[in-house]
């Protein structure tokens, strides 16, 4: 009986994920508990997850959700918890990205494929680190640069291959939200070697 009402719980998680944006599957793998809420603390569970050290975890988990709390939140009060609203994160979009999601959240693919158009030179399909910067510099705004380019140089850090290219196909996994999922099973698959 127990088996069965898991197997119902896990069907349910999954609709729930297939209703979601882009966006939000992005963010969600953070939602440790899966309640709809970001907590700074499962951020940096989230980051240890995916390969961090504490210091990067602990930076990233005070700026993303002191950053993105207030910006997702409800109503007019603030929470000295600083939670993201994963329902509400299309609201935390910042200026200087890539624009391959749009305002709703949601995934536009000739913004994705004008990255690799634009900045790939040295391969079609992968960026280096100074291609990296040069798109960076490429979509450089007053406002998001700072938030910008703290994402790009940690995808990189933590994401980039032996030659040190961030592939499209990397890329992508961040966009759909499955790149963070595959980045915690390969840290746990190697820690167990």
């Amino acid at each position: 009986m127990a088996s069965s009402s898991k197997g119902v719980e896990k069907r349910e998680e999954k609709l729930k994920h297939e209703d979601m944006t882009p966006l939000q599957k992005h963010v969600a793998f953070f939602d440790r508990n899966k309640d709809g809420l970001i907590y700074p603390w499962e951020t940096f569970r989230g980051m240890r997850a995916i390969g961090s050290g504490i210091v990067l975890s602990i930076a990233a988990s005070l700026f993303i959700n002191g950053t993105l709390g207030p910006k997702t939140r409800p109503g007019k009060f603030p929470s000295l918890l600083f939670p993201i609203y994963v329902k509400n994160i299309s609201k935390g979009k910042h200026d200087s990205d890539t624009d391959a999601y749009d305002s709703e959240g949601r995934f536009v693919p000739e913004k994705f494929e004008e990255i690799f158009k634009k900045y790939a030179k040295t391969k079609p399909d992968a960026l280096t680190s100074k291609e990296l910067d040069d798109m960076l510099q490429g979509n450089k705004e007053s406002k998001g640069q700072f938030a910008a380019m703290v994402e790009w140089k940690v995808l990189l850090l933590l994401a980039k291959d032996k030659d040190g290219f961030l592939s499209k196909d990397t890329i992508m996994g961040v966009y759909d939200g499955t790149l963070f999922p595959k980045l915690e099973q390969e840290r746990s698959s190697s820690r167990k070697k």
